[in-house]
């Protein structure tokens, strides 16, 4: 705004809005959602059957598996240190499943892998809270276990 009698362009208040500072740190907002949101959802892998029908394969030696069954009860299922022979599902209580799995992926060096067989009716929360103590256990991958899926053959073939 100028006073006087000269010419209105000498002095006047430049009235538009600089919109490159406000560009630029949307930018750097941006790039850090971009480094921090990955980082966030990394930290468990979960490992899921991708076959309609996937072939059987027999369990291997220290494999650890985890059922949860449809009242929500937990099942470990490994192989006896002393024997070395298959166990079967043992039931445990929630208490204990942490320590237990803790004291389990402890020692491992090399795969700290958990396959986990649960019952298609039970809820979600249920796998999750599993998934979370496992992770809190050690458990780097999980597993998941399906059944194979039926499919009729096409006629003719």
């Amino acid at each position: 705004m100028a006073i006087g009698g000269g010419k209105k362009t000498e002095g006047a208040v430049a009235t538009n809005i600089t919109v490159t500072p406000l560009l630029e740190a949307t930018l750097v907002l941006l790039i850090i959602f971009m480094i921090v949101t990955p980082a966030i959802t990394a930290g468990f892998q979960a490992t899921i059957p991708r076959a309609k029908n996937p072939d059987a394969r027999e369990e291997q030696e220290g494999e650890i598996r985890l059922g949860i069954d449809r009242d929500g009860k937990f099942y470990l299922d490994l192989t006896d240190p002393r024997t070395g022979k298959y166990t079967g599902p043992r039931l445990i209580s929630d208490a204990d499943l942490p320590g237990q799995l803790t004291t389990l992926y402890a020692n491992r060096t090399v795969d700290k892998i958990l396959y986990l067989k649960a019952d298609e009716s039970i809820e979600y929360g249920r796998i999750q809270a599993a998934l979370e103590i496992a992770r809190k256990a050690g458990v780097r991958v999980v597993g998941a276990i399906a059944e194979q899926e039926r499919s009729a053959k096409p006629e003719g073939h």
